[in-house]
């Protein structure tokens, strides 16, 4: 049978990104991923690179620190797949946040970000107010602008996978994990692959599955720990139509949310909701009323568009954020991906909770210092932070290798 040091459940950007940091470490790595990679919220994001200027309101400057730290890689390392993008944050009289707390926001934003060039801000003149793509001038004090990425998700989940692959890692899709079973030193793995059912051993076990974390747990034996979590629904609405100067980063009408107006292939993306789902996370679609929320947005600020109605949406999406329980609005729940181990001094089972796209490679750093304890003592062949990321075009590039292949790399 053969025996891995680690099988990573789940082909997401968190998936992947175990697989890549585990696959440089030296490790020999499975990943099960049921459908396709990047299938799930991997593919129905903002698709923003972004250090979370929001998050500054609840002081969690940690996580900003770090996500700033990670776009910077991100614009080194995968050039053709994230590009550094001019977002704009218009301040109306009745605006929530006055263009004094706007400027302190990003001040502290650059101080975090080095203070280099690339994080500094303006202030927008007034004189070049009328080319901000039709904006709203109506009672308008000010217009700040700032930088942070724009990427396509599930490319960047598909060239972190592939570069997984080839440093070794291996890859079943469609492949449902069936049962993990804890004996001594190791997990037995049961899945289903290709018509079959399939066995191999694992020193460690990561459970990236995403809103599906606690359903994997459900399939783990031992019993473990589960951490009581929310899903909450964000949705997005694609529009025909074009926005040229950037990224608007909003303040919406009824609740004052943070809402994004931005190219994407041609066309405008607004997004996005927070609404509490209950339910199969695979059945996950925009309700009618996060789309008119979304059209209300973007008709308020930008008048030109005030004709739109559900009809004429284009298509939409909706992704899952894994949040911890709680009460209160969900913007102000911690946005920090949490660890479960099932031993903390020897750990043979980790699953997370949350996390960001921005900071996939950090976190995976963090599950594999976790679990160093309980994985053997291999070379180190590559640095993450350092790898080159490519598009991939080619589905191909994941065909599964023959068994043979597979035994020969894990043993």
């Amino acid at each position: 049978m053969l025996h891995y040091d680690m099988v990573v459940v789940g082909g997401g950007i968190h998936g992947a990104g175990v697989a890549q940091a585990a696959a440089a470490q030296g490790y020999t790595v499975l990943v099960l991923e049921e459908k396709e990679i990047g299938w799930g919220t991997s593919s129905r994001s903002s698709k923003l690179i972004h250090g979370g200027l929001r998050y500054l309101e609840t002081a969690q400057l940690p996580l900003v620190y770090e996500s700033l730290h990670e776009r910077e890689l991100l614009l080194k390392n995968a050039r053709e797949l994230v590009q550094r993008t001019p977002f704009f944050i218009p301040v109306y009289r009745h605006s929530k946040r006055g263009p004094l707390k706007i400027r302190l926001g990003l001040s502290l934003y650059a101080l975090l970000g080095g203070c280099e060039d690339n994080v500094q801000f303006r202030r927008v003149p007034r004189s070049e107010w009328d080319s901000l793509d039709g904006l709203e001038p109506k009672r308008l004090s000010a217009v700040f602008q700032y930088w942070d990425a724009q990427t396509d998700d599930q490319a960047l989940t598909q060239a972190v996978m592939h570069s997984a692959q080839a440093l070794g890692a291996r890859l079943a899709m469609p492949a449902t994990l069936e049962s993990a079973e804890k004996q001594g030193d190791h997990y037995q793995i049961d899945y289903f692959q290709q018509g079959e059912n399939r066995q191999c051993r694992a020193t460690v076990l990561v459970n990236a599955a995403g809103p599906w974390v606690n359903q994997v747990l459900d399939r783990c034996s031992p019993s473990v720990q589960k951490i009581e979590t929310e899903c909450v629904q964000g949705s997005h609405i694609i529009i025909k139509g074009t926005i040229q100067e950037g990224i608007y980063y909003l303040e919406a009408p009824v609740d004052q949310r943070p809402v994004f107006v931005m190219p994407w292939k041609n066309q405008i993306m607004v997004g996005t909701t927070e609404t509490l789902f209950q339910g199969d996370p695979a059945q996950v679609k925009p309700l009618d009323s996060e789309k008119n929320y979304l059209l209300d947005v973007l008709s308020t600020y930008f008048p030109r568009f005030q004709s739109i109605q559900l009809k004429d949406i284009d298509s939409a999406f909706a992704g899952l954020r894994i949040l911890p329980k709680g009460k209160g609005r969900f913007g102000g729940r911690p946005r920090e991906t949490r660890f479960v181990v099932d031993d903390a001094k020897q750990p043979r089972l980790l699953s997370l909770y949350g996390g960001k796209l921005t900071t996939y490679r950090k976190t995976a750093q963090k599950v594999i210092d976790k679990l160093s304890n309980s994985l053997p003592d291999r070379k180190q062949i590559a640095d993450t932070a350092e790898i080159k990321l490519k598009a991939v075009f080619d589905k191909t590039a994941y065909v599964q290798p023959k068994s043979g292949d597979l035994e020969k790399q894990s043993n």
